[in-house]
């Protein structure tokens, strides 16, 4: 096995090459040589959802894909959604239904819930749940967050 190789990834509309251990854990990738800290490192086992990015617009749990799968592809992390300043919607949304607590898991469910909204833009309280129950939040009891993923559709389709 070679000790390192190169990957090449863009990572928030910004392309990155770096040499990476075959092994590297996207998250890590992120985290350690990238800098994106934004992204949690919670469970390390796919459970909780706190690792949570886009891959390719897909919600992508950052420690189970290693970052050489993730050569050639485009990742967006929590740092990536805020456009000129201005909050995502779902992230807006969020802090106006106090759907954030102590805030471990809160980029992974905005993440989470973006892609959500992009595959259905019109979503029930079931489908909100049902596309969020990979993330789990100690915290809020859900009801905020559902909330403000209606609000934050509301938002989208308002634009």
């Amino acid at each position: 096995m070679p000790e390192s190789i190169t990957i090449s990834v863009t990572v928030n509309s910004r392309r990155y090459e770096r040499a990476v251990e075959p092994r590297t854990l996207l998250i890590h990738f992120l985290r350690d040589a990238l800098g994106l800290t934004g992204s949690h490192v919670g469970c390390e086992t796919s459970l909780c959802g706190a690792c949570t990015v886009l891959v390719d617009g897909a919600a992508t749990k950052a420690c189970t894909l290693l970052a050489a799968q993730a050569d050639g592809r485009a990742v967006t992390t929590i740092e990536g959604l805020a456009q000129d300043g201005a909050l995502h919607p779902v992230q807006e949304q969020l802090w106006h239904h106090h759907g954030v607590q102590c805030g471990y898991c809160t980029s992974g469910m905005v993440l989470a819930a973006v892609a959500l909204l992009e595959r259905e833009p019109s979503p029930t309280d079931a489908q909100i749940r049902a596309g969020l129950k990979g993330n789990l939040c100690r915290c809020t009891g859900y009801a905020n967050i559902v909330d403000a993923v209606h609000a934050a559709a509301a938002a989208l389709a308002a634009r």
